[in-house]
């Protein structure tokens, strides 16, 4: 089996190691590969799966949306999004977000509270898997520039508010869709500190200072490399059919 991560940049990605311990505990034989891709190359690795030279890919920043306009077939949630991370090989290439499985199952294995309002910051492609993993709840979304955050709620036809930047929602779960932390960047203060739940999409060499900072407070929190994990696992079952070593998986993104 022949599998690859595709955006730009991804030598920072802890997918390959992820995925190649999870085929090798499965006993699958292959390989799975970061490729560094523009516009081109992400679609030279269309030709790749519909050829066969490859099975499946994820996709990463800056190529998600660009990735499903390419797709033959969308899954639900990535029709609803226009946003695609997990490939499928095939004469006709499948998208699909793994991306909401992910936000959702890392945050139940953190214990983060299904019954609390959601405070989404951000409007881009994480965004929206987050809004689709937390459909049914009320949804304030907190973007820098609010146009997006209204643009993105009509583009999903979701019920939700637009909120200031900045300002915390007490007791509400929040979930980072920014990439704020990766270099270390904090959020605006009191947001995570008003939270009963924290999850992070972003994730750098070491914990962001959200992710510090919520769980110095003893809020449940889900990190990024929790929700790479899952949504990683979700992206295997597609591929392979087998349930993915979600424990080994996890551990291997953490360096463990």
């Amino acid at each position: 089996m022949k599998l690859a991560l595709l955006g730009d940049p991804v030598d920072h990605s802890r997918s390959p190691a992820m995925h190649q311990a999870a085929m090798t505990e499965l006993g699958i034989e292959g390989t799975y590969e970061a490729r560094a891709v523009d516009r081109q190359g992400l679609e030279k690795a269309f030709e790749d799966l519909r050829s066969g030279a490859l099975d499946g890919a994820n996709v990463t920043m800056p190529h998600k949306m660009a990735a499903a306009r390419l797709c033959d077939e969308l899954a639900e949630e990535s029709a609803l999004t226009g946003v695609a991370n997990t490939l499928i090989g095939g004469v006709r290439v499948v998208g699909a977000l793994t991306d909401v499985h992910g936000i959702v199952a890392a945050g139940a294995a953190a214990g983060v509270d299904t019954d609390q309002p959601v405070l989404i910051l951000g409007s881009g492609g994480a965004a929206a898997a987050a809004l689709l993993a937390m459909r049914g709840r009320p949804v304030r979304v907190a973007a820098r520039h609010p146009q997006h955050g209204g643009e993105l709620l009509e583009r999903l036809d979701a019920p939700g508010e637009i909120a200031p930047w900045g300002i915390p929602w007490l007791g509400a779960v929040v979930v980072n869709a920014t990439p704020l932390g990766m270099n270390g960047e904090s959020l605006p203060d009191g947001v995570v500190e008003a939270a009963s739940g924290f999850i992070d999409l972003t994730y750098g060499a070491s914990p962001t200072p959200a992710v510090e900072l919520a769980r110095s407070l003893d809020i449940p929190t889900a990190d990024g490399l929790s929700v790479l994990a899952h949504q990683g696992a979700k992206s295997l079952e597609l591929w392979t059919g087998l349930e993915a070593p979600i424990e080994l998986m996890e551990s291997v993104a953490r360096g463990q």
